[in-house]
């Protein structure tokens, strides 16, 4: 079922002046429904293979988040690849983990990731090194999230580095953090919220939802404090392979929170890999209708060729091709801004 919709107008994008650069603070601004997913990056040394990646999802999303060793794991860097796909016109997400480097590095990668033209970042503390596959690592954590966004803010901001030494041409960037509204304690929620948007955030993708009444309670809470007004929140959601992965993923990762009734359909499947994809869309379609709703983050681990086919059933888009390399006629760059 494909449904339409009128563009959104959220408060912010009747604001003069942008914060980067960027296609997706671009099409943000314009009201339209942004599209972004997670591109998890290679174990390669090869530009080719990031592209191959990449590929999967054009004319798709607005936006690809580069992860920054997600669970702990090692993989080609998030400021490479992000590099890489700006060269060629995307528009990634640069993921930062504060978890393996301190502040000298961090303020260097985000200087040189917009000498690059990287417009989009997201600030993230990181998991723990005991979780991936290198547990002898040493864990730096000299910044979080929140020190992070603050940093960059000042960057960006007032052109100086945390030490106060001046920046000749600051970096532009579009500020990002994570949230998750079906984490306990549920009330503190949208505070922590207002704290991330207070230290600099421009937009929020959230851990995944699996309960819309839950989210809507957390964007219920965070209009009632003003907040929908100061950034753009971007719910994440998934394809769930299987009832035995859904499972697994509620028991193992703190905060997803997966109600039973939807591991009881995917186990009454017969296919249940189709099954979880199409949960996906309909999540998709109803966080759609929650007002402040900005756009949605698909995360598809394992499942990337599935966001294409998802994004084309929840009628999201509304007829919007979202631009990819290739993408040159008028009809296609006029939709994009």
């Amino acid at each position: 079922m494909i449904l339409r919709h009128e563009s959104h107008h959220h408060p912010l994008s009747e604001k003069a002046g942008h914060h980067s650069h960027g296609r997706l603070e671009r099409v943000l601004r314009a009201g339209k429904f942004a599209v972004t997913t997670e591109l998890a990056p290679p174990d390669s040394a090869q530009a080719e293979d990031v592209f191959e990646l990449a590929r999967v999802f054009d004319g798709y999303v607005d936006g690809m988040n580069a992860t920054d060793g997600s669970g702990a794991h090692c993989h080609m860097s998030s400021v490479a690849m992000c590099a890489l796909l700006t060269n060629v016109g995307y528009s990634p997400v640069m993921q930062i983990s504060c978890r393996d480097k301190n502040r000298i590095a961090i303020q260097g990668d985000v200087l040189g990731a917009a000498a690059m033209g990287v417009s989009n970042v997201l600030c993230l503390s990181g998991d723990g090194v005991q979780v991936g596959d290198h547990p002898e690592a040493k864990p730096v954590f000299d910044l979080d999230s929140m020190s992070l966004l603050a940093t960059i803010k000042t960057m960006r901001d007032e052109a100086c580095f945390l030490s106060g030494r001046k920046i000749t041409s600051p970096p532009k960037m579009f500020l990002g953090a994570a949230e998750n509204p079906s984490a306990p304690p549920f009330d503190f929620r949208p505070h922590r919220l207002a704290k991330k948007i207070a230290a600099g955030a421009n937009f929020i993708q959230t851990q995944y939802i699996f309960d819309v009444e839950q989210l809507r309670v957390f964007m219920d809470k965070a209009g009632e404090m003003g907040l929908l007004e100061k950034c753009f929140i971007l719910p994440g959601v998934g394809p769930l392979a299987s009832a035995k992965t859904a499972s697994w993923i509620r028991t193992n990762v703190p905060g997803v929170y997966i109600p039973d009734r939807i591991i009881s359909r995917l186990a009454g499947a017969s296919d249940q890999k189709n099954e979880g994809q199409k949960i996906c869309i309909e999540l998709i379609q109803q966080i759609r209708e929650i007002a402040g709703v900005s756009g949605i983050h698909i995360m598809a681990y394992r499942q990337e060729e599935a966001v294409a086919e998802i994004v084309r059933q929840s009628g999201v888009l509304e007829g919007r091709v979202p631009w990819y390399p290739g993408c040159e006629d008028q009809e296609c760059l006029e939709a994009n801004l």
